[in-house]
Parts: C-alpha cells; structure tokens; sequence
C-alpha cells in the first residue's frame, strides 16, 4: 500500500507549459504578442461580479490600456504594454481570488461570434415575416379574389416570396450544390428541388393568370426548414478541439540559463541539453531532470495525484507540472511537440477523430430518405406525362406535389427538437449539452467511468478530528500552517479557524522548500511538513507532520466527496451500469474513497493514456464508456468515452473535451442525465415514426393527384408541429 506522507494538491497558479506550434501560427503568436495583446483563461469566473472584479483588477495595472472578460469563454483579453507581462496579471487576479492561466492568442480562433448561427437566425427571421405577409395576400384569394385581382395578389406575393426564397434558401441551395457536385443526393437536393419547383410552378400560373399559385407554399417550406436548421446549428454548436485548447494553455517562452545569465527565450528555440530556470509558482515549460534545488512539484494535472511530490537532484519532471516551493534548474530532455504535455494533446486528436465518425439518428435516416424522394417525384412526374397524354403542366404540379409533401421538415425537426427541449430540462437540472449527438449517445451507455480528485471530490482537504490532538499541539500547526500558501496548510490553518482556536506565538518562521515549515516556538524549534524532516513514522493517509518538544504528531486529512455523489453512483448501480473509478492518486485515499461510495471496481496509480487506454479496452469488449473526468490527465479519455462529462471547475482542455458540461457541484444530476438521455432516444424514434406515418398517408394522395402543392404544403407544416409537440412531451 502506498504511503502518504506530504501536504495537498496545489492551486493552479501560474500559466500553462510548453509547446511547438506550426510556423503560421507561431507567427502569429508572436504577432499578437507585439501588439502587447495577453489571453488569460479565468476557470472559475461565473457570474457578473466575476467580470467586474477582473476588469476592475487589470484595468488598474499600470500599463494596461483595456482588459474585457468573455464570460461565455471563460477568457479575458488585455490590451498592454510591451513591458507588461502575463505573470503580473495572474499575480493580480490571484490577490482578488480569481484563478488565471495564460493562453497563446496564436492558437486560439480570433472570431468569437457565432456568425453562422446569427446568419441562420436572421434567415428564419426574414423567411418568418414574409411567410405571414403572403399568408395573407392568400387569404384574399382564397376568399374568391377573381381575374384581375387575383392576379395582382400573386404578383405582390410573387415580389415577397422570390426575394425570400432566394436568400433564406441559400444554405439548402449551398449544400445542395455540393452534394451534387460529388455525385450524391444529400438531404438539401430534395429540399432545393422543392423550393424551386414551388416557386418555378407559382410563377408559371401567375403569367398564365391560373387559379392557383404556391407562393405560400414556397415561403412556409423555407421557414419551417430553417427553423429546423437553425435548432440543428444549436445543439451541435461545439467549442474549439480539446487538443487545440491544450496547445493554447501551453506557455510559449521559457526562461533559460547561459553562461549563468537569465534569458526569456521561445520554446521552439529550446533544444535538449539546454539549461531551464524554474521559479516558484512556475509550470514545467519543458521535460527534464532537476540538477539543481529542491521543491515540490503538482503533478495532478497530468497524472491525478492529489498530493505533490519531492523534487530534488536527479528528479525527472514533466512539462504541466506546477513547481510549488523552490526555484529549480533543469537540464531539458525534451521540449516542444516532443514534450508529455504535446503527445497528450496528440492523443486527444487521435480520439476526438473517434468521437466525429459517430453518426445521429437523422443522418442515418437520411441516407435512405434522399433516394426515395427523388424515385417517388420522378416516377410521378413520368406515369402523369404518360396517362395525361403529355400534359406537362399537371405533371410537374404532381411532381412538386410529392416533392413538398415528403420534403423532410417532420425529419429535419425529428432530432433537433428533442435536443433543444432535453437541453432545456438538463440546463435547469445543472448540465450543459455542448455536443448535438451526447444524448443519443447517453442513451447507449452502459458503462461509468470516474476521475476521482476534483471529479468525485471536490479536490479539497479537510483535517480529519483536528481538535482530537492535544491544545498545543493544534495551536502550534495551525500558527505555522498560516505562515504557509501550501494547499494543506490552508486548510489546516482554515480548520483551526472554524474551531475558534487560538493560535500560539511562534517567531522567525521560514519555508523551507520541498520540506515544510518551521519556526521558534517556547525557544524550541518547531516544524511542520514531511514525516522524515519531522522525525514522524509516516500514516496511511493523506497527512502533515508536527515536530514539537521531541515528538512527532500526525494530522490527518480526507479529500470531501463532492454533493451527490453517493445518489449518482447508486442511481447509476440501480440501472445496471457497470462503474469503474481510475485514479492517478495514490491507493489508501482511492480505497476508501471507493467503499465510502460502493465502488467495488477501482485502480489507482493510472497514468493518462492508461486512463485512454482502459476507456478503450472497454470500447473494445463492445461497451458504451461514460466518462466523468475534470484534469488535463483525463482529457484524452474524455475524448475517447462514447460519451463524457465534466465539471465547470475542470481545466478548459477537459470541458471542451466534453460532451457535457455538470454547472454545479451536486452530481447526483448525472443519474438524471442517463435517464433522460433514454428518455430523448426514445422521443427521437417517436419522432420519426410520426414524420413517417404522415409520409404513408400523405404520398399517396399526392401521387394520384388529391393534393396540391398548397395542400401539401400544410400537410407539411402540420406533422412539423406535431413532432414539435411530442418533442417538448419532454419538459
């Protein structure tokens, strides 16, 4: 069993390491760097006060011309001068209890706007307020408007609706295009066909002053098509790639010794055998080995240990890691695209690839639907020619008639209607769908997956039965423990605070890095930290160490389970899930972690591509994995899940590189979002057996002549809101 004899897991509190980027973009990276531009990533801001207190901060470095928070992005862009740094903001934010990373502005997208989503918008808005202005120029006709008037109403319509369909038809005529360009009918050919035979149809029996024309028609389908397209856009809008999202929260510069003289040089300038100086509070730009000093490093990133390590001569280190307590000099083993930190942005690719070849139900669908459409219309459209003996005019009106009646508005509104409405349920229940096939995935799962530190834990420590120890002895650590910015001192230092103990006077109290702290306590020296500088036989659990008056005492702490947690796996358990927890923590906090919430499965000591690798293994033996992870260890296994979730107060690299978001702490709506992932799959078939029942009943009148486009038109418009109505079944 391993022993756990250190402090705790450490804030994050400097920026992101190391890696090579292609030449365009290290350009432009540099570029923007000139320009005095700073991204800083902020993963805890949430709220409005959040972005005042940011903006306020920055705003009032000197040097720093505007600084605007992106709340949606978690991100604030600066404007400054050449000789304002990142390192000075973060230290900033850092003093006003906001956590901050910097990110390259290289790598990130410069549009933050959601241009095709406000273009789709503005198309439905345009298509909408036409459709009810030819609605009700139909509305005269069809009240008996003859000769003349008649004609003049279809004209006026003909001036709206042309216009229309042009513009609020361009995604499905774009699409359209290149599936035919390819040599395939897409679901937008049959589209595309309808709306031009509509409107080619209307316009021919306005210059023949006919009786009926399908302006009307024409418009609704684009409207209701759009509406479609739009919630479609909605649900499947997804963030940037994980891996680009981890190259981003790479640290471009690094500082590097020569001849014993400090010089700020680029990473891709970084080459094996060089010398690299990392302070305290730094992350490891580079792989290497310590040849000089001694800290502790937070690895929990990159392997989930929640405890860090001892870092002296001879200590192999890993770009990502956090140095805690003492400046160390490495000798670089590798940097850059060959570094640990950019071959797991390259296992994240690799399985986000994966994830991208999953195909939704409509998708699927469609590859039948398109065919189909087109035999039924052209068959029409040749057995009228034949059996009228040539009239081309009631033919094409038949042909039109099919091709509107079967246009896929119900099946293009099948999917993205439960989405939208599911999304809506979930949202309110503390889960943010960001991907538009999650929850037809969700509801395939049969296999959990969890990260414990910051996922099934809050990745907290809380001293176990403080005030059990002698008063002393708690007055003592809880003194030393304030002089201390380690994770374990605070919250020792916070646990005493709760319990309104009275701190002893302890003087010339110093850090002593990689060790812990001591000072002058009663003209004896007093130390807390690790078990062999105390003097302590270590525990079997997460511990600091008191050395007082010759004796050693161990105060012991757990890491809190997050809220919900116990209800979501035994939920979960309840529904026949198989559930696995994979830790890179060490095995004592994993264990009783594991029985404290019934997990009899469990692994600690799991690398990151372990992790991946377990996620794929199970994918193998042909199990749906979900995934719940928050670290940059997780994110290729988040990747590699059919399905993944993590927490708000995951890494940015770990919640792009999940399908959903959990917005709160409470996990017990993870239960929740199984179920209704069930719930959606099961809307979703209901869907399209309703879009396929109207067709049954439908196409055959259409074919022998009984609709006309108009009829068909509000055939169409009718199943569009009945599988709308059985999609919100789900609120």
């Amino acid at each position: 069993m391993a022993v756990v004899e250190d402090f705790g897991r450490s804030p994050i509190s400097a920026c992101p390491a190391c890696a090579v980027v292609p030449a365009a973009e290290r350009i432009a990276a540099l570029r923007a760097e000139l320009d005095g531009r700073i991204m800083l990533s902020l993963p805890l801001a949430h709220c409005a006060a959040c972005i005042s207190t940011v903006e306020g901060a920055l705003s009032a470095v000197p040097g720093v011309r505007s600084a605007r928070v992106n709340l949606t992005l978690k991100r604030v862009s600066v404007e400054a001068a050449s000789d304002v740094t990142a390192t000075r903001l973060i230290e900033v934010l850092s003093a006003e209890g906001q956590e901050a990373h910097e990110l390259d502005p290289g790598l990130l997208s410069t549009t933050e706007t959601d241009r095709q989503g406000r273009d789709l918008l503005m198309r439905v808005g345009v298509a909408f307020f036409s459709m009810m202005n030819v609605m009700l120029l139909s509305v005269a006709v069809w009240s008996g408007a003859e000769a003349a008037t008649r004609d003049l109403f279809h004209w006026i319509s003909a001036a709206i609706a042309l216009p229309t369909v042009i513009f609020a038809g361009q995604p499905f005529f774009k699409s359209a295009w290149a599936s035919l360009r390819v040599g395939k009918l897409g679901m937008d050919v049959p589209i595309s066909l309808a709306l031009i035979l509509a409107s080619s149809i209307s316009v021919y029996e306005t210059w023949m002053s006919g009786h009926h024309a399908y302006f009307d028609a024409a418009v609704m389908l684009a409207f209701f098509l759009l509406l479609g397209r739009y919630l479609d856009h909605r649900t499947r809008a997804v963030a940037r790639s994980a891996a680009e999202e981890l190259a981003a929260l790479e640290v471009p510069r690094a500082v590097v010794l020569e001849d014993g003289v400090e010089v700020e040089r680029a990473i891709s300038a970084i080459l094996a055998g060089d010398l690299v100086l990392v302070r305290p509070g730094a992350r490891m730009p580079v792989d290497g080995v310590v040849i000089k000093g001694a800290s502790e490093v937070d690895r929990s990133l990159l392997t989930g240990e929640s405890l860090p390590v001892w870092a002296g001569e001879g200590t192999l280190v890993s770009a990502g890691e956090v140095n805690l307590t003492g400046p160390l000099t490495l000798r670089v083993t590798a940097a850059g695209k060959d570094s640990s930190l950019h071959r797991m942005a390259d296992l994240v690719a690799v399985a986000e690839g994966a994830k991208t070849r999953y195909t939704s139900l409509a998708d699927r669908a469609a590859r039948l639907y398109s065919p189909l459409v087109h035999i039924l219309s052209f068959s029409a459209f040749g057995y009228w020619m034949w059996a009228t003996g040539g009239d081309l005019r009631y033919a094409i009106n038949i042909s039109a008639a099919v091709l509107i009646i079967t246009c896929p508005c119900a099946l293009g509104l099948a999917v993205p209607a439960v989405i939208t409405s599911a999304s809506g349920k979930l949202f309110r229940k503390g889960l943010l769908i960001k991907h538009g096939t999650a929850l037809e995935r969700l509801a395939e799962v049969d296999t959990v997956v969890f990260d414990k530190t910051g996922t099934l834990t809050l990745g907290m420590p809380e001293p176990v039965a403080l005030m059990d120890h002698p008063a002393d002895v708690v007055a003592v650590a809880a003194a030393l423990a304030a002089g201390s910015s380690h994770p374990l001192a605070r919250a020792l230092a916070e646990g005493a605070r709760v319990a309104n103990v009275v701190l002893a006077t302890v003087t010339d109290i110093r850090e002593v890095p990689g060790h812990g702290i001591e000072g002058m306590w009663q003209g004896a020296r007093v130390r807390l930290g690790r078990a062999d500088w105390c003097g302590a036989a270590p525990v079997a659990a997460t511990a600091t160490y008191l050395s007082l008056n010759g004796q050693s005492h161990a105060l012991t702490f757990t890491d809190r389970p997050r809220p919900g947690a116990d209800k979501a796996v035994a939920a979960l358990r309840a529904v026949g899930m198989k559930i696995e927890l994979l830790s890179g923590d060490s095995a004592a906090p994993v264990q009783a972690l594991a029985e404290r919430l019934g997990i009899a499965d469990w692994r600690a000591g799991v690398l990151p591509a372990e992790k991946a690798a377990r996620v794929a293994e199970l994918s193998a033996e042909g199990r749906r994995v979900l995934m719940v992870g928050d670290g940059l260890n997780d994110t290729a296994a988040l990747a590699a899940a059919h399905v993944s979730i993590s927490p708000a107060t995951a890494l940015d690299a770990a919640r792009v590189a999940s399908d959903i978001v959990l917005l709160g702490q409470d996990m017990a709506p993870i239960a929740d979002a199984v179920r209704i992932g069930r719930q959606s799959a099961r809307r979703m078939v209901e869907n399209f057996v309703i879009s396929g029942g109207y067709n049954f009943i439908a196409v055959p009148l259409a074919l022998v002549g009984l609709a006309t486009p108009l009829a068909a038109a509000l055939a169409m418009s009718l199943s569009s809101i009945t599988v709308s109505l059985n999609a919100m079944r789900l609120k």
